[in-house]
């Protein structure tokens, strides 16, 4: 049998490939497909190296209308940026399901931040109020913009408010994110940050809870984003007691997602778990119901929403003709 060539694809080519209105609708179709029970997607597994205060994960995944599996490998450094290097790194393979063929390897770093916007905004899409406009980002490191990037695709935003325990990166945010139509703003602290937001979104690395119940105005809808790891938090408990909860995947979520802590100490049970957001979005399961009601995506990252953004980037590099073929088989 005669071996074809792997396409690698570099973050820059990446970036020419991918964009968030196409990352929000491939992803929503994978949480569809995931909520029919379409797909194929083992646990993530985790290699906890305390020594070096990180962590790997391997994500699998397959997606049958899309005819493709993925492979992610992606560590968590929290203190690379003192080195130099990004928090986070991914690299992806793309293999064809018929004979394992590595198709393309990619590279994932900004196909995981485009993914996980567009997740988010998938979830603001079916739980906030449709007339939502004002805006609470918790948190201005890197996955603070794609997050922003993808609400701005599912809402009218008029107002932005941000912190970050560095005011430098708040006003770093700002200044690269501004656009005519809304008004941005440095909060001084979390609670003036979140306080009359019809959004909020949490993207720190937290291990306390950092956003109060009596801080969320009614009908407000929360992104919990930050907690993608065992013993992180960033919502008052109370918060996910009294509001309509929405996870990704129950295992992930409740092993590593905003939920963990609260679920390890029995706050809070699968019963206080309204549906995933496959279940909403395939129509097994209603969104937001009023306009009072609370509600929270905990967001953990799916290996589904991989393969989604990592078969339109790979896809349109074929069509354009863009990256490097090589034989590594």
């Amino acid at each position: 049998m005669k071996m074809g060539a792997t396409l690698i694809l570099t973050r820059q080519e990446i970036a020419r490939l991918i964009n968030m209105k196409k990352a929000i609708r491939v992803v929503e179709e994978a949480f569809y497909q995931y909520g029919l029970d379409r797909v194929q997607m083992p646990a993530k597994i985790y290699l906890d190296l305390k020594k070096f205060q990180g962590d790997f994960r391997a994500m699998p995944a397959y997606i049958e209308k899309f005819k493709l599996c993925t492979l992610k490998w992606v560590n968590a450094h929290p203190r690379n940026k003192k080195f130099g290097f990004p928090s986070v790194m991914a690299v992806i393979i793309l293999s064809d399901p018929k004979n394992g063929f590595p198709l393309s390897i990619l590279d994932g770093t900004l196909l995981t931040s485009f993914r996980t916007g567009a997740g988010a905004a998938v979830a603001a899409k079916y739980l906030a109020r449709k007339n939502s406009s004002v805006v609470g980002l918790v948190g201005c490191g890197v996955q603070a913009h794609t997050q922003l990037l993808g609400l701005r695709e599912v809402l009218k935003i008029k107002e932005v408010k941000v912190f970050d325990q560095q005011t430098v990166l708040a006003r770093k945010f700002i200044s690269q994110m501004q656009v005519k139509q809304e008004k941005m703003s440095v909060a001084r602290d979390i609670k003036s940050c979140v306080e009359g937001c019809d959004v909020i979104v949490t993207t720190t690395p937290s291990r306390k809870p950092i956003v109060q119940w009596g801080w969320i105005k009614k009908g407000a809808h929360i992104n919990a984003v930050g907690a993608d790891a065992k013993g992180k938090q960033e919502l008052d408990p109370m918060i996910l007691k009294r509001s309509k909860v929405v996870v990704d995947d129950w295992a992930q979520a409740s092993h590593s997602g905003e939920i963990n802590v609260p679920v390890s100490k029995g706050f809070i049970t699968k019963k206080n778990i309204y549906a995933t957001l496959g279940e909403i979005v395939a129509g097994r399961k209603k969104g937001r119901a009023s306009s009072n009601e609370v509600t929270v995506f905990d967001s953990t990252g799916l290996a589904i929403q991989d393969v989604a953004v990592a078969q339109v980037a790979y896809q349109a590099a074929v069509r354009q003709k863009i990256g490097t073929k090589i034989r590594i088989i």
